[in-house]
């Protein structure tokens, strides 16, 4: 008897991960267009309620991190909107994602990390970085994050 396998099976593109991220995603577009008759205000306040119980949802080590990063980021840049992006907390400026928080648990990776779009206004000659991994937060730490936050704002 001959074993056949699917073609799900034989695709080897994207890791289960990354599918169920792109699944997510979509979830939050459905979410989205669910709210288009809300005021601009209700939906903020929705996708932020979204952005914290999936950060509570998280294990405790990627929770603490997300609680912290998300505490400052709301306290450096106040006009950034919480929402999620991929199933992660994400911090966008009418409508673009400026920087976001991924779990170690998410791509299952040995570290968190903090990132920037090309939205963030970063640039500091031809290279810079734009991501950051996280393992835990200092108090120093925080600072950079807070001063980086405010600088990717403009």
């Amino acid at each position: 008897m001959e074993h056949t396998t699917s073609s799900a099976e034989q695709y080897n593109g994207f890791t289960a991960e990354e599918r169920a991220a792109m699944k997510e995603h979509a979830q939050e577009q459905k979410k989205a267009a669910a709210r288009r008759g809300s005021s601009h205000a209700e939906k903020e306040a929705a996708a932020e309620r979204d952005v914290l119980a999936k950060i509570a949802e998280m294990p405790e080590a990627d929770r603490v991190l997300a609680e912290r990063i998300h505490a400052i980021i709301k306290a450096a840049a106040p006009n950034l909107t919480p929402k999620l992006w991929y199933g992660m907390p994400a911090y966008a400026r009418d409508g673009k994602v400026l920087c976001h928080f991924q779990a170690a648990q998410k791509f299952k990776s040995r570290y968190a990390s903090l990132g920037f779009s090309d939205q963030a206004a970063l640039d500091d000659g031809a290279m810079w970085p734009i991501a950051y991994a996280l393992k835990e937060l200092t108090a120093a730490d925080e600072q950079r994050i807070s001063a980086l936050v405010k600088k990717a704002v403009g």
